[in-house]
């Protein structure tokens, strides 16, 4: 099924519960305050999602071959998760490209509070030094993660997102996650998101006053 968001076409936001997918999380449209309290004090370009979606606890490896606990490993950071694979024609190159465009504009007291993660839907061809070659095209401080077949599907339960078809489609979730320091993803970015559109919104996420959720 597919989502009109914005006017753009995504892959609905899905959350797999007791094996069927329902859409939990109601988005907001662009510019919209969102409401509880004033709990985002300003309007973000990408999509408010009520209620929020919490950050997942899950272990890959990243591209040296070194475990990465993406809860313990983003505390304290603005995070951008994205599901994807390194030979997709236009979703995921376009996402990597504007925010690292995005990173590399904004100064460094914003961008160094940031981590971009992205974890391949395609294990098989997407092996660690080729995912980590395809990243560094785009920023080498972009995080990489790949595991297993089932990992890689556990991962993606665990965030809220609907798990990737690898064969024959290739379809996967075509936006971007961020959470804030409160471990919380307030905000999703969808296909055609514009650079920007992250140069307007990194620097509201980075100095967001949510308190972090254990």
């Amino acid at each position: 099924m597919k989502l009109r968001l914005f006017g753009l076409s995504v892959v609905t936001l899905a959350v797999w519960l007791g094996g069927a997918a329902q859409l939990s999380a109601q988005i907001r449209t662009p510019e919209a305050k969102a409401p509880g309290g004033g709990h985002l004090e300003t309007t973000y370009r990408g999509g408010v999602v009520t209620p929020p979606l919490p950050k997942p606890k899950f272990t890959l490896m990243d591209t040296s071959g070194t475990p990465f606990d993406f809860w313990s490993e983003t505390q304290g950071y603005v995070t951008i998760l994205l599901f994807g694979y390194a030979h997709c024609p236009d979703v995921c190159p376009m996402h990597m490209a504007v925010v690292a465009s995005a990173l590399r504009t904004l100064p460094a007291d914003v961008a160094d509070r940031v981590k971009v993660v992205f974890v391949t839907t395609d294990p098989k061809r997407d092996n660690p030094r080729f995912l980590r070659t395809w990243l560094d095209h785009f920023d080498k401080h972009i995080i990489g993660l790949t595991g297993d077949e089932t990992a890689i599907q556990a991962a993606q339960t665990a965030a809220n997102v609907p798990v990737a078809n690898s064969d024959p489609s290739y379809e996967h979730s075509a936006f971007a996650l961020a959470y804030t320091k409160d471990n919380l993803a307030h905000v999703i970015y969808p296909s055609g998101i514009k650079q920007t559109d992250w140069i307007h919104d990194l620097p509201l996420l980075v100095k967001s006053s949510w308190a972090p959720l254990k």
